[in-house]
């Protein structure tokens, strides 16, 4: 790679298909590992249904908890956005769309460029306050270890390198968009392998959860 363009060229070709082949097929693959590991059965005679509570207790677990927003409410709406603004940025910039339109072959209607700029400055901002409160506060900095801060970078390098692309910050425009790719690119690689996984595992975790205390006759 001799240019900014040859670079570009690569993280679009063999390195977008190696990152590509990587996150599908871990996921799949994990996905596979928590479906065929099964439970134990359970002999005991069932004291309710599993479905119904199983359904509830994915919707109530994504609600905020009354406990933990009391106890740590930047947190929880912290969470909030930087989720909520990550996914607008990713589903509904416009050339994002074009990109999965060329891989999926489905497309649906984008949002103005201002406003996802303006997210993007939002979740960007939100990332930062919520790595500084990670680091500051005893408590969380005791619970978290190196996964934890390389998932936040791996959140916030594609917000913080589309934004400098988008604006154009820096030169020349092609090693700028190549390196905003690699970052998405890093983001999959790492995505079956950490905790970026409960985009996936979430509702069967909290469906199980849920169905095991409806058939224990609990509330979840």
């Amino acid at each position: 790679m001799s240019s900014p363009i040859d670079f570009l060229l690569w993280v679009k070709g063999p390195a977008f298909d190696i990152a590509l082949a990587v996150f599908v097929i871990g996921i799949v693959v994990r996905l596979l590992e928590i479906v065929l590991l099964g439970r134990k059965q359970d002999l005991a005679e069932p004291k309710g249904e599993e479905f119904g509570p199983g359904l509830r207790t994915i919707v109530t677990r994504t609600l905020p908890e009354t406990g933990s927003f009391k106890q740590s409410p930047f947190t929880v709406i912290g969470g909030y956005i930087w989720h909520i603004g990550f996914l607008i940025c990713l589903l509904f910039f416009v050339p994002h769309i074009e990109l999965l339109h060329s891989v999926l072959g489905i497309k649906w209607p984008g949002l103005s460029n201002h406003i996802v700029d303006a997210v993007a400055v939002v979740t960007m901002a939100t990332l930062v306050a919520m790595l500084i409160d990670r680091i500051t506060h005893p408590v969380k900095r005791f619970l978290s270890g190196p996964e934890d801060y390389l998932v936040w970078l791996a959140a916030f390098l594609p917000i913080v390198t589309g934004y400098l692309a988008y604006h154009r910050v820096l030169v020349p425009y092609p090693l700028v968009l190549g390196i905003h790719i690699l970052s998405i690119e890093f983001l999959m690689v790492i995505f079956p392998f950490t905790k970026l996984m409960h985009t996936f595992t979430f509702p069967l975790a909290r469906w199980y959860n849920g169905a095991m205390a409806g058939r224990r006759g609990v509330q979840s």
